[in-house]
């Protein structure tokens, strides 16, 4: 098989159960989601594609609305390439929609925010039936003063300190940060331009230790003036964190069956 570089650009709409794969990205001697989606498209398609991804996410993390685009001379039409690949891919991946894209279309740099979504199961006992899908807390939490503490998100800051590497770029653009509670269900939601490397974990961290009362609003509100990397924490654990939704300028990806 030869490598594409021309034709049409196909954008695919994601949804995938992250356990057991290492990751988004390609890797060498891993099973992760691009690898998956590559081998499977090579089977349709008979060529040898490279698939581009809206964002990373960490081994473990799931996804509702990962965006993949690449490039094709195959002239099959979209609804055969979500039943040709959902056919293909294991369980844990499935292709919601495909559709038609501008030919300069990137899944990444042409995002104007991504959302992720955090889970915490608040109960003095286990779930078995969230253990895959949401942090284990045990401990009573103060909701109220975690609402208050992601409130302080909104906004344009420094994430240096909730990030685990350097980086000479580490403002970015909160829009939107949600807490909610449903029962033992307690969920941050976050919408930004962009998130650093285990911003989203780090933050949902440091708003349970806001939960449990080891850390104050006040108390999260200074970390955003800590500049050394990965200081904001602890990490939650990468199966809580889900990416619900990437959004772009004309181009609906959401369709009709979007899960909320």
């Amino acid at each position: 098989m030869s490598l594409q570089t021309s034709g049409r650009r196909i954008a695919l709409v994601l949804e995938y159960d992250g356990s057991g794969f290492a990751g988004s990205q390609l890797q060498k001697n891993a099973a992760s989601i691009q690898g998956e989606l590559e081998n499977a498209l090579a089977e349709l398609t008979g060529e040898r594609l490279r698939a581009a991804l809206a964002g990373r996410t960490d081994a473990g993390v799931h996804a509702r609305c990962q965006v993949a685009a690449f490039t094709t001379t195959s002239t099959l039409a979209t609804d055969v390439f979500v039943r040709g690949l959902n056919a293909r891919l294991p369980q844990q991946i499935a292709v919601r929609r495909a559709l038609e894209a501008p030919d300069n279309f990137d899944p990444r740099r042409h995002a104007r925010s991504r959302t992720y979504r955090y889970t915490i199961y608040n109960a003095p006992v286990r779930s078995p039936i969230w253990a895959a899908r949401a942090w284990h807390v045990a401990e009573p939490l103060d909701t109220e003063a975690m609402r208050d503490a992601a409130g302080a998100l909104v906004g344009e800051h420094d994430f240096a300190a909730f990030s685990r590497r350097e980086s000479a770029h580490t403002v970015r653009c909160v829009k939107r940060a949600e807490l909610t509670r449903r029962g033992p269900l307690v969920t941050l939601e976050v919408e930004a331009n962009a998130f650093l490397r285990q911003q989203m974990r780090r933050t949902a961290g440091a708003v349970a230790q806001v939960g449990t009362g080891r850390l104050t609003p006040a108390g999260f509100r200074e970390i955003f003036g800590h500049a050394e990397p990965a200081s904001a924490g602890p990490v939650a654990p990468a199966h809580g964190l889900c990416l619900v939704r990437v959004t772009y300028a004309g181009l609906d990806l959401e369709g009709p069956d979007a899960l909320s």
